[in-house]
């Protein structure tokens, strides 16, 4: 695999190494056959917590599927120029903002939808996982699905809601959208013994 290599491209290379058809991985994880074909595409996104189960059925570290995650850092400074973005979908690109995610239970992430990132409402897949959510939005207009409400959010909003709620997002504009996220508990946190 190489670095450029998407999160689903990431999937197929290590589902077909081990001989599994989409159907298999998806008897495995409970997700849809139809979605993970979607999601080796790079035609849809995926929430941590269904490529956990991936990860799991596939036997492999989470971190795998992001380049960021590769190099363990102890330097606690992560600078800008520092920052890889690993793409999670055909056009959503994300950054782990620290060195050492497998040591803190916090997931710091900037976020960044292309223009008309998830347009598609009626296919757009709503996820919710353990845990709770925060995001800033920096730049742009994002489009936030949450539970059965639609909201609007600009520069300087921002949202907290527990990760249980059905959401997502999409971005219907022209522009980029930056977003902060932080995820707790964040699916690489390793316990140390």
């Amino acid at each position: 695999m190489s670095h450029s290599d998407t999160i689903g491209e990431k999937i197929k290379t290590i589902r077909t190494s081990q001989n599994l058809t989409l159907k298999q991985l998806s008897e495995m994880t409970g997700l849809s056959t139809g979605f993970l074909s979607q999601l080796e595409r790079g035609l849809s996104s995926v929430a941590v917590d269904s490529l956990e189960l991936i990860s799991e059925a596939l036997n492999v570290k989470l971190s795998v599927f992001f380049d960021s995650c590769q190099e363990k850092n102890e330097e606690p400074v992560m600078y800008s120029f520092s920052q890889r973005y690993d793409q999670t979908a055909a056009k959503i690109f994300q950054a782990v903002l620290n060195h050492d995610i497998s040591s803190f239970q916090m997931l710091p992430r900037l976020t960044q939808l292309m223009p008309q990132a998830n347009q598609e409402e009626e296919e757009l897949e709503m996820y919710s996982h353990k845990g709770e959510e925060f995001i800033y939005v920096l730049e742009g207009t994002v489009t936030l699905f949450l539970d059965s409400q639609r909201y609007t959010l600009n520069p300087g909003d921002s949202v907290q809601f527990s990760s249980d709620k059905a959401h997502n997002w999409m971005n219907s504009t022209n522009k980029i959208v930056k977003l902060l996220t932080v995820n707790i508990p964040s699916p690489f946190y390793e316990e140390k013994e």
